[in-house]
């Protein structure tokens, strides 16, 4: 089976930087892949992408050797499995709360006996190779993402659910949890140290820890407080960004 480049990495001490991608558009998805990114997250949860166009987004980045990975809407054991079906290396699942809720995801994305995966990897096998079901338990990567006050609470639980391979930060759901109000690259002393609290905890527990960053100072910043993967920016913000420092400098130079 083709190797999952997060888990090798993960396997070398090596810090994880991924891209996000919130429009639905292959080229699009093809680009970014090409940028240099370990891995890349087509988001269904908050992005415009839908099942019915996440196997063309799949097939352009497997173009190159950026790993796949796929943020699902909820913790739905079908999605998880279409997802994985279609070529997904990496399920990232929202709002995990309980120890019960990562053992759902972990089961939706292992086969039996280990898990209740269904055995149809229509595209996966084409992608990831002719032992992919032999295979696939140890290389598809889970991870959960802890970001309310229910999850904070029972993070030393979650932390503790085998086959859970690492805990994702949600900022600014998690900025909520803790009272504030949601912002980019969040520097309040209470977020940061909540942050390193789950950090703490998944190693703790033998979790990788990964935060979701929107600059590459904070980004810098994350990897040197120890967390294994970075998600340094999206394709949107990136387009937004380049086309206001343009504008920008075009004002500036023309007194604009």
């Amino acid at each position: 089976m083709r190797p999952n480049k997060i888990k090798q990495m993960w396997r070398e001490n090596r810090c994880v930087t991924m891209g996000w991608l919130s429009l639905s558009n292959g080229f699009t998805a093809e680009v970014m892949a090409r940028q240099g990114f370990d891995a890349l997250v087509v988001d269904m949860q908050h992005g415009l992408t839908d099942m019915a166009n996440l196997w063309p987004m799949l097939q352009a980045i497997s173009q190159t050797d950026t790993a796949p990975v796929v943020r699902v809407a909820w913790n739905d054991p079908a999605a998880i499995m279409k997802a994985l079906d279609l070529g997904a290396y990496g399920i990232l699942v929202p709002l995990i709360n309980t120890a019960e809720d990562a053992a759902k995801a972990v089961a939706a994305c292992r086969y039996p006996p280990v898990g209740m995966r269904s055995s149809g990897p229509v595209r996966a096998i084409h992608y990831g190779g002719a032992d992919y079901v032999a295979k696939a338990n140890d290389e598809i990567v889970v991870m959960g993402m802890v970001e309310t006050k229910e999850g904070l609470k029972n993070l030393d639980a979650i932390c503790a659910t085998p086959g859970l391979d690492a805990i994702y930060i949600g900022p600014s759901d998690l900025a909520f949890a803790l009272d504030m109000t949601p912002r980019p690259d969040n520097p309040d002393p209470k977020h940061m140290a909540t942050c390193d609290q789950i950090r703490d905890t998944a190693h703790k527990h033998g979790k990788k820890a990964c935060m979701h960053c929107a600059s590459a100072a904070f980004a810098a910043g994350a990897v040197k407080r120890g967390f294994d993967l970075v998600m340094l920016t999206s394709d949107l913000a990136s387009m937004v960004a380049g086309v206001r420092r343009q504008l920008d400098d075009l004002k500036a130079a023309t007194g604009g």
